[in-house]
């Protein structure tokens, strides 16, 4: 084991950057320590563009320093990443260990400028104020980029199983029990709607994300006392909304988190949403209503070679269980800081990633398993004709509708904890004070055909959500 190199996937501390790799690389530009680093850079250089447009402040660039700094962000790579971690933990070009990340940024920095620009990075400024920008950046192109587009893949795969076999009647199971026949594109179209409408929750939340820029009491006081003739607010106000953020004119130390706690709670919404979908599609296949497509060389089992597992929606839901789990408690822990400020959050805030990338694991597994799965026409038919007693429900309340107060009873003591047969249904009929026609309209039930508006309610998939 000690000949394996550290950028080996196998010797990977954690599945996501090993055995998962692969499916976590979407993320690796807004989760890794190197997009964060990158990410800091670019508000420390969008600040120094900022302040050169404040007429108060005797700092200015020219189109040289623009063109240095242009460059220096433009042609960031792992090289640079490297020596920012250096300056960090080991010190670099003459700077000492900063033991301090973002200051490790502002020397980084340094060495790329000319001198009379140093004491202007960085200038007023805590290192909350790049660091809550710096996360929600990444936070929110990552979800826009990676996680919204996977769910509208997986999305897109329900709303085609729910169209292609609108018109195939199945048992529908309450409490376990066979209930009322429903169609299987109708059971697909409420998952596809609900996970459209959970999309338009985790866009608008996302949207909805703020940002601060107040020095490190949220007091704006080291950048009044340099000068005091500026308007700060109105500065902080127009770079925080250039970013794409709503401004948070009052905060401590830190941007309070109560914003990414509601994207995570969104994420967690639709992850419950698609564990249950995961789930149904599990017991589906169980009962032989759903068949998988085989994988060629692939192996079900080490010692029973006809199986083919469930493996993707059982992946999925292990991965969502994961993520959720994740979320929630950053969700819970990221919006408390003890008085002004606190460190604890800022590690908690490194795993992020891992939350984000085990949902993304989990939208392409169940992804993947929709694209496998077949629905068994003959074994959905075969289920519902073994199940006569399900026209009950459709006798009593056509009798109902003619006036018998006791039809309820009537077809209870027919059908309950009994083995019914539709003949003993056509002996009922035929013993019913009723009009020909009602007795023609009962004998043309059948549980294949009971299924009210189940085809049609596939055209109230929504849509409207998903294409914010």
């Amino acid at each position: 084991m000690d000949d394996l190199s550290r950028d080996n996937p196998l010797a990977a501390v954690s599945p996501l950057d090993g055995r998962y790799s692969a499916r976590t690389a979407p993320l690796v530009s807004y989760t890794s320590e190197a997009a964060l680093m990158y990410t800091r850079l670019r508000v420390e250089i969008e600040y120094l563009y900022a302040l050169d447009t404040l007429d108060a402040v005797s700092f200015s660039l020219d189109d040289a320093d623009r063109d240095t700094l242009g460059t220096t962000l433009d042609s960031f790579d792992g090289d640079d990443a490297a020596m920012i971690k250096r300056l960090e933990t080991e010190g670099a070009a003459g700077y000492s260990a900063t033991n301090h990340d973002v200051k490790a940024i502002e020397y980084f920095l340094r060495i790329q400028t000319p001198s009379y620009i140093h004491p202007w990075i960085h200038f007023g400024l805590t290192s909350e104020d790049i660091n809550n920008l710096s996360h929600r950046l990444l936070i929110r192109s990552g979800v826009d980029d990676v996680l919204v587009p996977a769910l509208r893949s997986l999305r897109d795969e329900l709303v085609s199983l729910a169209q292609d076999y609108r018109n195939t009647p199945m048992l529908a199971q309450t409490h376990g029990q066979p209930a009322t026949p429903t169609t299987f594109g109708k059971e697909m179209a409420v998952y596809a709607t609900r996970v459209g409408t959970a999309i338009g929750r985790i866009t608008d939340a996302n949207d909805g994300l703020t940002g601060k820029l107040a020095g490190a009491s949220g007091t704006y006081a080291a950048h009044v006392a340099a000068y005091p003739a500026v308007d700060w607010q109105a500065f902080a106000q127009s770079f925080v909304t250039g970013l794409g953020f709503e401004h948070t004119r009052l905060s401590t130390q830190i941007n309070p988190c109560d914003d990414l706690a509601a994207l995570f709670d969104a994420l967690c919404g639709v992850n419950d949403i698609i564990v249950d979908l995961d789930r149904d599609a599990w017991l589906y296949i169980s009962n032989r209503y759903l068949g998988q497509q085989s994988t060629a060389g692939e192996t079900g089992s080490s010692t029973m070679p006809h199986k083919i597992n469930p493996i993707d929606f059982e992946n999925a839901e292990g991965n969502l269980s994961k993520a959720t789990s994740d979320l929630r408690f950053l969700a819970d822990y990221i919006t408390n800081s003890r008085l002004q400020r606190d460190l604890s959050d800022s590690t908690v805030k490194r795993n992020i990633g891992a939350g984000l990338a085990h949902a993304l694991i989990g939208y392409q597994k169940t992804t993947d398993g929709l694209q496998k799965v077949v629905p068994n026409q003959t074994v959905m038919r075969s289920e519902l004709e073994s199940h006569p007693e399900l026209i009950g429900e459709a006798v009593q309340t056509i009798l109902r509708r003619e006036g018998d107060t006791d039809a309820y009873e009537r077809v209870k003591e027919l059908t309950r904890g009994e083995d019914v047969s539709l003949a003993d249904f056509q002996d009922l009929f035929a013993s019913l004070p009723v009009s020909e026609s009602v007795r023609e309209e009962l004998q043309a039930l059948s549980p294949l055909s009971y299924t009210g508006y189940a085809t049609d309610l596939v055209d109230e998939i929504d849509e409207d959500h998903t294409q914010k």
